[in-house]
């Protein structure tokens, strides 16, 4: 599995409501590409960009910006994120 788990920090939120992305850990092992499929696969949404980066907890964060078709605040409402 790809995806571990949405995050929902003060900072998420604000993405989400601010620049429709969304942050998700994810697997260290796993690249952009798995990433991107997996989402879209997942929730049914055209996925923009992929931004990823490992915190000093060595955990990968994939910093996901969705297309204008799909807001970031309905993904975040039907994962139980709002």
């Amino acid at each position: 599995m790809v995806i571990k788990y949405p995050l929902s920090t003060e900072k998420a939120i604000r993405l989400m409501e601010s620049e429709n992305k969304l942050i998700f850990i994810v697997d260290r092992k796993d690249k952009k590409p798995e990433i991107r499929s997996e989402i879209e696969k997942m929730f049914n949404i055209k996925v923009t960009s992929i931004n990823t980066l490992i915190d000093r907890d060595g955990k990968k964060k994939a910093i996901v910006t969705l297309s204008n078709d799909n807001l970031a605040l309905d993904v975040a409402t039907n994962l139980g994120l709002m």
